[in-house]
């Protein structure tokens, strides 16, 4: 971080709008206008007015003291500087005065003093500055914002910035979060520091699958450093409980990109450790605003739990049917079936650039379809089915929901005795005119489902298992020991 330079007395603007005037007097010309948060080197008074100089904007002026507040920076000075860095970090709206204020502070302090809490404060107020410039609504035009971002940037608190849904997504790059756990801070400053660091609407959209896997692979790092079991009193159980879930969330993800890498080990691991982390949650200390998260984080899970699970022996399946999956063209996985009695003639191929899940090949009565979980992007589960029709098998696919893909995952939880009819378990999210009504809240919809499947019509459907009467027969043990559907 950029310190402010040597002066014996510095100026912290606090009122916004503050004009720089060229002389010490009202009529004068006006040189700048300054931000709350900027920092001015105090070189004398005249007639009422500070004699100042700028130099973010290399310029010398002239400013009321109502205006600003006037420190020395000496080690006397810090122990009030601090003070107020505490009281700005929870103050929403003032974030450009309160990193103006932890810069003064880390100025002033002595040699050998705790920094831990000045980077936290630093990285709180940057990543809510983030966010108020990422508002949607009326917030976003705030013109004020924009000129607090630039404060923010002169004391070298650095934002990055990239598209996500058409609009722009400005983040903090989490330095000073970085401090924190470097520096060993608080409980509490640790927890916000690893959310911080970890949070899913602070990754670019555009990133590519290899950048994405090592992205994950530090995030589960930076979250492993900060065990929710070992933290002590001064944690709430909410904010453990954010903690939890932020982890299954990206063990999530780390699972879907490590299976696409290649790499099943590391896939079955961070799988493991989702659904693990998921169920240390305890729900009942859980905010309001955190109940969509864990809605999220149990999606989430739900779509990679395949990736832990044993995956059929080659070429196993039922009746007259062999199922085979192999590489295809680079970045493909074909599925192939094959009759048992000339296994070196495949019956059907299907090839797709999704995950296929080896543990989720399933094979219903007298061959009449065989399904398989196939994700074709992270968080968004697909049932592939395929069935022989007159003129030879077919593929189709059973998505989540008939919309644009958020999160969500469809998956069987049996077959009719006959093979003829599929019992599918769908849950999926929804954000924007799709989502709560008259709201852009997310919204969740989970169903069970009675599926032809010839055509993947849906016959029967409910919200709870216990309302399709076949659903009591056709589910397996298997699957609701595996499921979450069922949460």
């Amino acid at each position: 971080m950029l310190l402010v330079a040597l002066a014996a007395t510095v100026a912290l603007v606090v009122q916004d709008q503050t004009p720089l005037r060229a002389a010490a007097h009202e009529s004068a010309p006006r040189q700048t206008v300054l931000t709350s948060g900027d920092w001015l080197e105090v070189r004398g008074e005249q007639q009422g007015f500070l004699q100042v100089y700028d130099h973010r904007r290399e310029r010398p002026g002239y400013v009321r003291p109502s205006a600003v507040r006037s420190y020395a920076l000496d080690e006397a000075t810090a122990p009030k500087l601090a003070s107020l860095v505490e009281y700005l970090r929870d103050a929403p709206g003032a974030e450009s005065l309160g990193i103006g204020y932890v810069a003064l502070y880390l100025r002033a302090a002595p040699a050998g003093a705790p920094l831990a809490e000045a980077f936290d404060a630093l990285g709180t107020m940057a990543e809510r500055l983030g966010d108020r410039a990422s508002a949607r609504g009326p917030q976003a035009g705030e013109a004020s914002v924009a000129r607090e971002i630039e404060v923010a940037s002169s004391y070298g608190v650095h934002f990055v910035g990239f598209e996500r849904q058409g609009a722009t997504r400005l983040c903090y790059d989490g330095e000073a979060f970085r401090r924190v756990l470097a520096l060993g801070g608080t409980g509490p400053s640790r927890v916000r520091a690893a959310l911080g660091l970890t949070d899913p609407t602070c990754v670019d959209p555009a990133a590519g699958a290899t950048a994405s896997l090592a992205l994950l692979q530090w995030q589960a790092n930076v979250l492993g450093t900060v065990d929710p079991s070992a933290l002590g009193p001064d944690v709430p159980p909410d904010a453990r409980a954010r903690l939890w879930l932020r982890r299954s969330a990206v063990d999530s993800a780390l699972a879907y990109f490590a299976a696409r890498g290649g790499e099943p080990a590391l896939a079955k691991q961070a799988a493991e450790a989702a659904r693990h982390d998921l169920q240390l949650v305890d729900r009942g200390v859980l905010a309001d605003d955190d109940r969509p998260a864990y809605e999220e984080a149990a999606l989430r899970a739900a779509t990679v739990r395949w990736a832990a699970e044993a995956a059929p022996p080659q070429g196993a399946a039922g009746g007259g049917l062999e199922v085979e999956l192999a590489a295809g063209s680079p970045g493909q996985t074909c599925v192939r079936l094959k009759a048992r009695a000339t296994p070196s003639a495949p019956v059907f191929e299907h090839c797709t650039y999704g995950v296929v899940w080896p543990s989720s090949v399933r094979v219903a009565a007298r061959d009449a379809a065989v399904v398989m979980n196939v994700e074709p992007m992270e968080g968004w589960s697909e049932l592939l089915v395929l069935h022989p029709a007159a003129a030879g098998w077919v593929a189709e696919t059973l998505a989540p929901a008939t919309v644009d893909p958020e999160l969500g995952y469809v998956e069987l939880a049996g077959f009719s005795p006959d093979g003829a009819h599929l019992l599918v378990a769908r849950e999926w999210r929804a954000s924007g005119p799709l989502g709560a009504p008259h709201t852009l809240a997310p919204w969740l919809t989970r169903t069970f489902q009675v599926v032809t499947a010839t055509d993947l019509r849906v016959e029967k459907e409910s919200r709870a298992l216990g309302g399709l009467p076949p659903g009591k027969r056709w589910d397996g043990a298997e699957w609701r020991k595996g499921t979450l559907a069922l949460r």
